[in-house]
């Protein structure tokens, strides 16, 4: 296993410790954010803004949770202190979703880590990001499944 690999399973396995924090009760989504050195620029993780009680009424009602929830990528993005042009962004449990691939992108992220999509109500989505992510010429690496 090469130095990369080595840096991208440990930086997805803490996407998946960030992930834990979420309150969504049904899909738990944690980013992580490096630097070329493989410094952690931010983390990030779906839950609702922080000045937003986590309610009960709203993370567990779906269509009110959408309108509401911040979703992991776009966290790490707000909360760096610092430039995330050129850096490597981990997520967990699968890759972006379309908006957030935009975000990625027009932020200057030029690479994506993560596992390969299971459940089939992501995928479509997926594929529209990986796409994206093509054009605009960034990097994906996916894993298999996590096990």
């Amino acid at each position: 296993m090469s130095n990369i690999q080595k840096w991208d399973l440990r930086f997805l396995e803490m996407a998946k410790l960030v992930s834990g924090w979420s309150k969504d009760p049904s899909t738990k989504v944690g980013s992580v954010i490096t630097d070329k050195n493989h410094k952690v620029i931010s983390i990030g993780y779906n839950g609702l803004p922080s000045k937003v009680p986590d309610y009960s009424s709203i993370l567990e009602n779906r269509e009110e949770k959408y309108k509401f929830i911040i979703h992991a990528e776009t966290n790490a993005i707000l909360t760096a202190k610092t430039s995330v042009e050129n850096c490597t962004i981990y997520t967990y449990p699968f890759l972006p979703c379309t908006n957030c691939a935009s975000m990625l992108i027009q932020s200057g992220i030029n690479r994506v880590v993560s596992y390969e999509c299971v459940e089939n109500r992501w995928k479509d989505r997926i594929k529209l990001s990986k796409d994206m992510f093509d054009i605009a010429g960034v990097e994906i690496i996916e894993y298999g499944v996590y096990t």
